[in-house]
């Protein structure tokens, strides 16, 4: 049984930092190209950071140079470091696994990040 298991989310102050973590199990975690994706309220879900299995890693403009993105194939996990966080980071972020050329896509249930004052 796939499970992504999301944690590290939380409130904090803007110009803090989150780390987030995704936890693996029941697929070749090594083999999968791994993201973090957000949804804020009334808005689409979109893509926060990817890290492929060749540990190739993109950015959306938004977060490049505060959020790094890593992942541990030893321990099945994906990371996501939060520094200078702002009001408008504020959403359900999800973890995001793929496989494109066999149709895999799993997604976790989600940790909320809230930035504010």
């Amino acid at each position: 049984q796939v499970q992504l298991v999301e944690s590290g989310g939380g409130l904090v102050q803007p110009g803090g930092s989150l780390r987030l973590s995704c936890a693996a199990s029941g697929f070749t975690f090594s083999n999968y190209d791994m993201g973090w994706y957000r949804q804020a309220p009334g808005k689409e879900r979109e893509l926060v950071a990817t890290i492929t299995r060749g540990a190739n890693i993109n950015y959306a403009d938004s977060v490049k140079g505060r959020f790094t993105i890593s992942r541990d194939n030893a321990k099945n996990t994906v990371y996501l470091q939060m520094n200078s966080l702002k009001p408008e980071d504020t959403a359900v972020y999800y973890c995001n696994a793929q496989r494109p050329v066999f149709g895999r896509n799993y997604w976790g249930q989600g940790t909320q990040v809230t930035v504010s004052s």
